[in-house]
């Protein structure tokens, strides 16, 4: 069969046709599994099908939903040997004694990870397209996602958050209209259950984001724990993956971070941005006076103030946003 438009050429056109989608086919399948390193590895595994499969792709679609197509299908077969990833604040009760020893940390546990931004907005030739897709990563949402079944993780994030067609949808996940519309229903119903209306409201103004965070970075930076006082909401809520214990209240969440900031100088932030939300990027002054990546904090802000910290213990993250791994004091 002849094949026009888009779709037209040899295996050897695919890569060329084909890269433009890499970002955003990353995003969804980050949506589907909650895991950067995951999501990264999955579409490697959809190029390479696509790949193989493209001297027999006939055109019938367009190249973007053969490709989404292909890429949902091997997250839902990834998702049938994994768990969901959470965030502490899904594993229990929050706790109520600022000063106790966290709980022991497990690095390797089936933790949420971040999304920094730049993997979807680096070269990205469309605004309006990028707005969208730094909405739908939102960390509140990405949590919510992981509570449903997979096919119903699929069928809501095809249809609300990519708007696919129904009969498109039903054609990628080799089912009828019908059953994408129930489980759409499904689907809604139970991410209105586990949501937090909170975190998944609208952002304030991007002045009040970039003031909340430059006072979250100099709190760090200048031990000044009276800061946070200011700066959190009466119900801000403080997660630290991978340490399971986690804090809820603003009565709880201020002494803890005052124990945490120690002494001026000993952490340098860089302001950044992941899950379309702001964030800072957190080093460590260890006993040599050496600042070494500690971890990424993604702040959900409110016009009220910072409603909840999820401060991301994993150094490796820092290089998934070009930073290095030690950093000098500017000052």
């Amino acid at each position: 069969m002849t094949r026009t438009g888009e779709a037209a050429g040899t295996v050897e056109d695919f890569a060329t046709l084909a890269e433009p989608f890499r970002s955003e086919l990353l995003a969804h399948c980050y949506r589907m599994l909650g895991s950067v390193d995951e999501a990264e590895d999955l579409v490697q595994e959809t190029f390479l099908r696509a790949w193989r499969a493209y001297d027999r792709f006939e055109g019938r679609s367009s190249l973007r939903t053969w490709l989404y197509q292909i890429a949902t299908n091997v997250c839902l077969t990834a998702l049938r040997r994994a768990g969901r990833r959470v965030l502490p604040s899904g594993l229990g009760a929050p706790g109520e004694d600022p000063f106790a020893p966290p709980e022991t940390a497990d690095p390797h546990g089936p933790w949420l990870q971040p999304f920094p931004d730049a993997l979807v907005t680096a070269g990205a030739q469309d605004p309006a397209a990028v707005v969208v897709s730094r909405e739908s990563l939102r960390l509140a949402l990405i949590a919510c996602l992981q509570y449903l079944p997979p096919r119903q993780r699929a069928v809501l994030i095809l249809r609300d958050v990519l708007a696919f067609p129904a009969p498109e949808v039903a054609r990628m996940l080799g089912t009828t209209t019908a059953a994408v519309k129930s489980s759409l229903q499904r689907a809604r119903a139970r991410l209105e259950e586990v949501g937090p209306a909170a975190d998944l409201a609208a952002e304030p103004s991007g002045r009040r984001q970039r003031e909340l965070l430059e006072g979250y970075v100099a709190a760090f930076e200048n031990s000044d724990a009276a800061a946070f006082e200011r700066l959190l909401r009466q119900d801000a809520a403080l997660e630290m993956p991978p340490t399971p214990t986690w804090f809820s209240g603003r009565a709880t969440c201020v002494p803890f971070l005052a124990s945490a900031v120690g002494s001026p100088g000993d952490w340098l932030m860089v302001p950044t941005t992941a899950n379309g939300q702001p964030a800072a990027a957190a080093y460590r002054r260890g006993p040599d006076g050496v600042h070494r990546a500690f971890g990424l904090a993604v702040l959900t802000v409110t016009e009220a103030g910072i409603s909840r910290i999820v401060a991301f213990g994993f150094p490796g993250i820092l290089t998934r946003l070009g930073l290095p791994e030690t950093r000098t004091p500017s000052r």
